[in-house]
């Protein structure tokens, strides 16, 4: 019972951190030991060195974007996999921010800063209830402008994938694509990608 206790009190702390802790967080010695053999067992994961977290917490998707980088918005893979466009899923939440914008950032959950221009960043933006969080994140259309945009850092084969499970969508907006497409100045390279997939 008493090490039942203390992995109730370990997994209660956790919670009230928001799902995970440093280890500096924890000043009781007892505590400290249970939470390695929490790790050990599978119930408490190790992210990096001192960074601890419920493996719950982990399987999220979405963060409260607001609360931990004010004014950012979801972009690239983590847009990408939220329209299933990509079955590449982001090690990191990609927020998108202005240039020259300084953010602190903690130490968890991991996020990968984007900095864009203002009409870059300003382009697309919508906003979806996603895991009970209200998130702003580019729109379908967007995202799918940002994989043309960017097809040489993420590999030719994600951004086709990207733009031929596009192209099968019901929910699609060709209009919409071609308007953002020309004042990302990505028109002509997206209509040539669009021509050899079809």
């Amino acid at each position: 019972m008493h090490g039942d206790l203390w992995i109730m009190t370990v997994v209660s702390f956790i919670h009230e951190h928001g799902g995970y802790i440093r280890a500096k967080d924890i000043d009781n010695r007892a505590m400290y030991d249970q939470l390695l053999a929490e790790v050990a067992n599978g119930n408490v994961v190790r992210i990096r060195n001192g960074i601890y977290a419920l493996p719950e917490e982990m399987a999220k998707t979405m963060i409260d974007v607001e609360k931990i980088v004010p004014g950012g918005v979801v972009c690239m893979y983590s847009a990408w996999a939220y329209y299933e466009l990509t079955t590449k899923l982001p090690p990191d939440i990609c927020i998108a921010i202005e240039k020259k914008r300084k953010v602190i950032l903690p130490d968890y959950p991991p996020v990968a800063l984007y900095y864009w221009s203002q009409s870059a960043f300003e382009l697309g933006v919508s906003e979806r209830e996603i895991e009970g969080y209200k998130v702003r994140i580019y729109d379908l259309e967007k995202s799918v402008c940002d994989a043309v945009k960017f097809r040489n850092k993420i590999g030719i084969d994600i951004s086709s994938e990207i733009l031929k499970n596009y192209l099968v969508r019901s929910d699609r907006n060709l209009t919409r694509l071609n308007e953002y497409a020309k004042k990302m100045r990505v028109a002509n390279i997206m209509n040539g990608l669009i021509d050899y997939l079809v």
